[in-house]
């Protein structure tokens, strides 16, 4: 879900002082042909506690987001206490000790910021004792926050972030960043954190609860910016939950979807819509979908593909159900479209909180084939809890950050890693 950066060989401290450059990447630069083996690494850290929302690499540092309080290697050494962000090195998993972020609330989302840093969004109110609603800007060398990052929520907290290195998108449930009026989406400066007023979608007309966007997904290319959330309109066109927005113009591209417009979750669930992903070519996306207790008619609990071609009433040319389970977390690649959640099951169309005819058993994470949506062989398994929510990529594997510490029949606690076949 988030800009991938290549692996390099580097030593640790020449991975931390990466020129402004580095965050200048594509949207999508690892991209894997195959699907990824089915035993995970022995050397990822384990979080002891909550769970791990988001996970993003720049250069040799992977930095892990979410609600936790304690981690430690892999070897199961002594326990550090930390506060919902931490770092490790990829490869060997060694906890950077040095990264040491004082962060007040969870941290839902993370992306790299340019000059050897990352930005975090999230449900925090102050990072290292200043005040920080929702929004900051970390250091890689140290995990301090980096003062010359001045945006904040005026209200309420950030659900995702997306960056191509020279803008970076805000989605969530705020009214307002830095006293400039804005609902539930911006666009900002990733240097200063200043507001582009140039970047104005509107958003209105929740179908319940109050308006939030709550997941972003940026094309390759930068040129294309996929979001949903509680709203049915954006800039006064249906959009239905879901709208796709041309960066350039900061207005709704012509793409819309009817697929989403059924009430097929519950009262209490103000959107069912959950993570996005574009193909690593921008041609298509993918999109998962939580739901409710009840099986019912429409796109709830399952995963879909949609062409990202400027197209009104646009049909999915594919979609998964799982029979009843919801989705949280969804990664592209050309090989496999990787999907988490706490399903029990895939290509379960027919299923009513069971095994359906034709149904295939995929507990907890699964692989679909990009090209016709079923599910591929791939079948490590997880204990499924409440859910995977962070899928990510790299060019030598797939991160998975979850709620619970059995991995393909290990024990890799929150976290874990699957390389490449």
């Amino acid at each position: 879900m988030q800009p991938r950066l290549p692996f390099t060989a580097l030593a640790l401290g020449a991975a931390l002082l990466l020129p402004h450059s580095a965050a200048a990447v594509p949207a999508h630069a690892a991209d894997h042909d195959s699907v990824v083996g089915e035993r995970p690494v022995r050397w990822t850290p384990h979080v002891l506690d909550g769970a791990v929302k988001d996970i993003v690499r720049v250069g040799d540092t992977v930095v892990v987001a979410g609600d936790f309080g304690r981690v430690s290697e892999a070897d199961g050494g002594r326990t550090l206490d930390v506060r919902n962000v931490f770092a490790f090195e990829h490869g060997t998993g060694r906890i950077l000790r040095g990264f040491t972020p004082d962060v007040d609330g969870p941290v839902l989302s993370v992306v790299p910021g340019p000059d050897g840093t990352v930005v975090i969004g999230g449900r925090f109110r102050s990072v290292d004792g200043a005040a920080a609603r929702g929004l900051a800007r970390l250091r890689l060398s140290d995990g301090a926050r980096d003062a010359r990052f001045r945006a904040a929520l005026d209200s309420g907290y950030t659900n995702r972030l997306a960056t191509d290195g020279s803008s970076l998108y805000v989605g969530g449930s705020f009214t307002g960043i830095s006293g400039t009026e804005r609902t539930g989406l911006a666009r900002l400066d990733p240097g200063t954190g200043a507001v582009d007023p140039g970047f104005t979608p509107r958003i209105s007309e929740p179908r319940r609860g109050s308006l939030r966007v709550q997941e972003l997904a940026l094309s390759p290319d930068g040129g294309r910016l996929a979001i949903n959330g509680t709203f049915t309109r954006v800039n006064g066109l249906a959009r239905h939950q879901i709208a796709v927005i041309d960066t350039g113009s900061g207005a709704p591209t012509r793409w819309s979807t009817t697929a989403y417009e059924a009430d097929c979750d519950y009262t209490g669930l103000h959107t069912y819509m959950r993570q996005m992903d574009f193909a690593p070519d921008g041609s298509w996306f993918a999109v998962v979908t939580a739901g409710g207790p009840e099986v019912k008619p429409g796109l709830c609990k399952s995963v879909a593909r949609f062409e990202s071609d400027d197209t009104a009433n646009l049909d999915p040319t594919w979609s998964n159900l799982t029979g009843g389970d919801s989705l949280y977390s969804v990664e592209v690649t050309s090989g496999a479209v990787y999907v988490g959640g706490h399903q029990r099951w895939m290509d379960n169309e027919k299923g009513r909180l069971d095994a359906g005819p034709g149904s295939v058993g995929r507990e907890g994470i699964a692989a679909v084939d990009p090209r016709t949506g079923r599910a591929l062989p791939w079948n490590p398994g997880r204990t499924r809890g409440h859910g995977a929510e962070a899928l990510y990529a790299t060019s030598d594997g797939l991160y998975v950050g979850s709620d619970t510490e059995r991995l393909a029949g290990e024990y890799h606690a929150r976290l874990g890693m699957f390389p490449l076949a």
